[in-house]
């Protein structure tokens, strides 16, 4: 069964979507309008406002006069934690409206992103209410002399800070962002992705229904000329980037002109090890769930399938059956298991990716092709006989595309999973919890599960070793990021 779309979301398309700006809405400069397209079937869903230079500006003005300004660093806590629990509610409140909005937009099956992503941003603004109230610092006493000081160390908001959120999540990973940022008392210029902006900016309007201070939350639409030109802006203290490896080297060269501050979350090339004591059912659904969620395209998705050799055909074949009898269609099919690809260009890039991984050996064990007809979908994809060596299996794909390589003992496996530029998340499924915990001191990586994978959790620092990005997001670490330390020495 195919879901109707809401009434009140067939209006809010009916309109090109302005930008969010020192709390008003602004339209396209000479830029213009660009349109955004549904995956799942390539049409043309709804427009919105490229921002230039000028739009950019304005956004960032608008945020440091309101810092400056003390319009929200300088109210009460409590006055803070009130407001960002607010937007949790409106959240949950217009949760329909927003689902519907990012199952368009991304292509993600409606019932995950209604029962998971929403409540997940809704959670967030919720969780870091709670911190607003609990930011504190320290005494010291020193020893640099026998002359006495009354010495402290205390937290101030770093200032204005640029966030810049992927296709993948946006909504989510706009509220990952948004709420420590703004609980640590920052002000905001946030840039969602080209390819889904209309959730974002629904959000936006929660905000000024919530009742926060003009310039605060600004939201400024474009692709990613957009993006340098909040990067390099010299009013900007801070950039929040997620995104790919290749787009945060050139952030990091645009961001040096004031040596602002940054925090990268970037890709991965996740490994799932299972052994041959675990649980075998459970990691083969565990295995297929963490590589086809989404179609792939998540950033700690379990790409590299390591199993113990003696249950390796076991494993293999358990997931390649379940890559072959997953249903693909659009998010609002209630009988869809697994959407398309963000857009076409992506579909060929990962087909590219495997079909470079199949000319060089590897053999596709379920899908490896391109489906016909409307939208942007690839079939689940299991590769074998591959090698380290292979581009398939170094370089992150994105998609819905596991390879599987076998291992002879704990070493092996660890080897093979820590044989990888990347270092985000990882998954060990086996039942000796003893195994579990070396493993887990000896892989690289900034999050792992054991006997699960990609549960998350606000609480929960996210982020990666190596190459997959610099700081950490959610939990008390997430909001640190977002704040200055000032020491204060006082000779009595």
């Amino acid at each position: 069964m195919i879901m109707e779309l809401p009434d009140s979301v067939l209006r809010y398309l009916g309109t090109p979507r302005p930008m969010l700006i020192g709390g008003e809405w602004v339209g396209a400069e000479s830029n213009g309008w660009e349109a955004t397209v549904n995956p799942a079937d390539g049409k043309v869903i709804g427009e919105y406002a490229i921002a230039g230079k000028a739009s950019v500006d304005q956004a960032v003005v608008a945020a440091r006069q309101a810092f400056e300004n003390r319009d929200w660093s300088k109210i009460t806590p409590a006055q803070r934690a009130k407001l960002l629990w607010k937007v949790a509610e409106l959240i949950e409140a217009n949760a329909q409206e927003l689902a519907v909005l990012e199952t368009l937009d991304g292509g993600k099956l409606f019932a995950d992103t209604l029962k998971g992503e929403i409540p997940a941003a809704a959670e967030s603004f919720r969780y870091y209410a709670g911190w607003c109230t609990k930011m504190d610092g320290r005494t010291t006493q020193p020893s640099v002399s026998e002359k006495e000081f009354h010495t402290y160390i205390q937290r101030e908001p770093i200032g204005v800070v640029g966030h810049i959120v992927p296709w993948n999540g946006p909504l989510v990973m706009a509220a990952w962002k948004l709420a420590p940022a703004l609980a640590a008392g920052c002000t905001c210029v946030l840039k969602p992705s080209e390819q889904t902006p209309l959730s974002t900016l629904l959000m936006g309007e929660l905000f000024e229904r919530a009742g926060f201070p003009p310039g605060v939350v600004n939201i400024v639409t474009g692709d990613g000329s957009t993006g340098a030109k909040l990067v390099e802006h010299p009013e900007v203290d801070k950039i929040s980037f997620t995104g790919s490896s290749a787009t945060a080297r050139k952030l990091l060269l645009a961001a040096s002109g004031n040596l602002k501050k940054v925090s990268l979350e970037l890709g991965g090339k996740s490994p799932v090890l299972v052994f041959a004591d675990a649980d075998i059912d459970r990691a083969i659904s565990g295995a297929a769930e963490a590589i086809f969620a989404n179609a792939g395209q998540v950033c700690v998705a379990g790409s590299r399938l390591l199993v113990e050799r003696s249950v390796f055909e076991q494993v293999v074949d358990g997931v390649s059956r379940i890559a072959n009898s997953l249903k693909l269609g659009p998010g609002f099919d209630s009988e869809s298991q697994m959407g398309p690809l963000i857009s076409e260009r992506h579909r060929n890039y990962v087909h590219a990716l495997v079909t470079s991984g199949v000319r060089e050996g590897a053999e596709a064990l379920s899908g490896g092709e391109q489906c016909s007809g409307v939208g942007y979908f690839y079939k689940p994809t299991g590769l074998g006989n591959v090698k380290q060596e292979m581009s398939v299996v170094r370089e992150e794909i994105f998609g819905p595309v596991v390879t599987a390589m076998a291992f002879d003992d704990p070493e092996e496996g660890i080897a093979l999973a820590n044989d990888t530029p990347y270092g985000l998340a990882g998954s060990i499924w086996t039942r000796d919890l003893i195994k579990a915990h070396r493993m887990t001191e000896s892989i690289r990586a900034g999050l792992l599960w054991v006997n699960c994978h990609g549960i998350p959790d606000m609480s929960v620092p996210y982020g990666g070793y190596k190459q997959s990005g610099w700081g950490r997001e959610n939990g008390w670490d997430g909001m640190a990021q977002y704040t200055e330390l000032k020491s204060v020495m006082t000779l009595l």
